[in-house]
């Protein structure tokens, strides 16, 4: 019988061993979506001198490098494994670089999967290669593919769109590497960063989904699960590796840590942006009936202040006391207009702060829906307008 590694926990189980033996003895056709992050075969061990260093390239036994029938074997082998496990209509992604992913991407096409994307991962802060004897290497690619031809599979393109800055996501994704935070309980030589799992659990799972990982290494696919709502199955080979995946998870059993993790990793320069605004009860009316929200400009000398994200502000959400929160879509992104106190109250409002103010336009026919339940009472900062990311109004997990 098939013994888990840990399993305390029903949405994190872990399994320490070889992934194909161990997907063996899991239940068919269950797995949801797959992240399968496989040796890339890396490890020549040779010795680089750079800037009057040397590094030797190798990360260890499971990524030394090897010919390209033993890759092709190796990458059968998993892959035919996953298949039993996935559900009809379950999608995996795969990564890699030039030196396994045609590998993967062929044994797919032959294996009947049918591939959906191949999406390029460029790292915001990539650092300089090694060697001067090529272009800078910054990408990594993802193969992302159905288990058979015909079944459909789930995609939130709406959800994607709306974390995008409203236009269609491409299949090149700009996302930056590790960051420190992620960092405190370990390293693996290959982590992933949790932005990356972030944005293919949500454009590919829904909540309660079971996500499985083959080659778990620090369980980063697992913590992005379980703080988006996924149920998680990990494997690895190194109990090592295990082992940190589990002080990870036991980082977030912190409600704190697991809602500033949350919000880190979902941070994303291209997503639409709201307008929070205050208005007294009569003026909140008032907005609504016109489609005119308007707020003062600037601090109390005058001067007007628009911070970073104003050119992706598309919606606005009036309040009064931080309660009755009605959320628009601006006509027009990222503009505004100044008015007079006497040009708004010819529209029957009645500004007495001061002679100008910031005016944003909406469109008061639809009402967009505020799923999340989100405090907007912050004491003397409930009263200011702020700029705050859509996915804290829409829902996102």
């Amino acid at each position: 019988m098939l013994k888990p590694y840990y399993n305390e926990d029903s949405d994190f189980i872990l399994y320490n061993g070889d992934c194909a033996e161990v997907m063996k003895g899991l239940d068919k056709c269950t797995v949801d979506l797959i992240f399968a992050d496989p040796p890339y075969f890396l490890s020549s061990g040779k010795t680089v001198r750079y800037n009057d260093n040397e590094k030797t390239i190798y990360k260890g036994a499971w990524d030394e490098t090897k010919s390209l029938d033993e890759i092709n074997a190796f990458n059968r082998r998993w892959l035919s494994a996953c298949r039993e496990v996935m559900k009809n209509g379950a999608t995996i992604f795969a990564t890699g670089t030039y030196h396994n992913i045609f590998s993967i991407a062929s044994c797919m096409m032959e294996m009947g999967f049918k591939i959906l994307n191949i999406i390029v991962w460029q790292k915001t802060d990539a650092k300089p290669t090694l060697s001067r004897n090529y272009f800078n290497f910054t990408t990594e690619y993802i193969v992302w593919a159905r288990k058979d031809m015909k079944t459909p599979h789930f995609f939130n393109c709406e959800l994607m769109e709306q974390i995008n800055g409203g236009a269609r996501m491409s299949d090149v994704w700009r996302i930056p590497f590790l960051s420190s935070w992620e960092l405190k309980c370990g390293k693996h030589p290959t982590q992933k960063p949790l932005r990356l799992l972030y944005r293919i659990l949500l454009a590919a799972s829904k909540p309660n989904d079971l996500i499985l990982d083959p080659f778990a290494g620090s369980c980063t696919t697992g913590i992005a699960a379980n703080l988006l709502d996924r149920r998680f199955i990990g494997i690895d080979q190194s109990k090592d590796y295990l082992d940190y995946g589990l002080r990870r998870k036991n980082e977030i059993e912190d409600t704190e840590t697991a809602a500033l993790y949350l919000r880190k990793m979902s941070e994303n320069n291209e997503e639409l942006m709201v307008m929070v605004n205050h208005a007294k009860p009569q003026s909140r009316v008032r907005m609504i009936e016109t489609g005119i929200c308007y707020m003062r400009a600037g601090d109390s000398k005058g001067s007007l202040l628009v911070t970073p994200g104003f050119e992706r502000l598309q919606y606005v959400l009036l309040h009064t006391n931080g309660e009755d929160a009605s959320m628009f879509r601006l006509k027009s992104k990222g503009h505004f207009q100044i008015w007079t106190r006497e040009t708004l109250e010819a529209y029957g409002f009645q500004p007495s702060h001061a002679p100008y103010y910031i005016v944003l336009l909406f469109d008061n026919t639809k009402e967009i829906p505020v799923r999340n339940k989100v405090n907007l009472k912050e004491n003397r900062n409930t009263y200011r307008a702020k700029i705050r990311p859509l996915s804290d109004f829409i829902g996102i997990k």
